[in-house]
């Protein structure tokens, strides 16, 4: 069974305001994100970055799914929720985008693999896909975005933009 990659808003928001939503296929191929998930990030407010995901998914780059409401997750905030939910009854490997600590910790109580906004510039530094990790970190801060240090250092310790503490 093929890989199930699925994305939470917080990441998406992030690498929308990076341009990176271009990075999103050369990395995973098709991403997948729930109903609430399309809701929460076009249905409220006005945001930079968000006409760019609207486009993505126009273009099919990212693909809407329903969702259930199997098993309740009420820990979570239901975009959280309804990634876990999918990958559950998707039933073979899959990683979520996501960066809330609650919710990758309930994934990883189901056995699913999760990544961050943080690990995904690593991995487009990487590829070669950006010339910078620093300089996205930067642009995300300037943003009022919250990585802490700690994530960010090791994501620059592990593609080469600082030396080995």
């Amino acid at each position: 069974m093929a890989r199930l990659v699925l994305a939470d808003a917080s990441p998406l928001i992030a690498l929308a305001r990076l341009g990176g939503l271009r990075w999103l296929p050369v990395l995973f191929g098709t991403l997948v994100l729930p109903e609430s998930v399309r809701a929460e990030i076009l249905d409220h407010g006005d945001w930079p970055g968000q006409d760019a995901l609207r486009k993505a998914i126009e273009a099919g780059a990212l693909v809407v799914c329903d969702d259930d409401d199997t098993p309740e997750l009420p820990e979570l905030d239901e975009g959280e929720a309804a990634c876990i939910r999918i990958a559950l009854r998707h039933g073979g490997p899959a990683l979520i985008l996501i960066d809330e600590r609650a919710g990758r910790a309930v994934a990883a109580e189901h056995g699913i693999a999760v990544a961050g906004t943080a690990a995904v510039i690593g991995m487009a530094k990487q590829c070669g896909l950006i010339p910078s990790a620093r300089d996205a970190f930067e642009e995300l801060r300037r943003g009022d975005f919250r990585i802490s240090d700690e994530v960010i250092q090791a994501v620059l310790q592990r593609v080469g933009e600082i030396g080995h503490a």
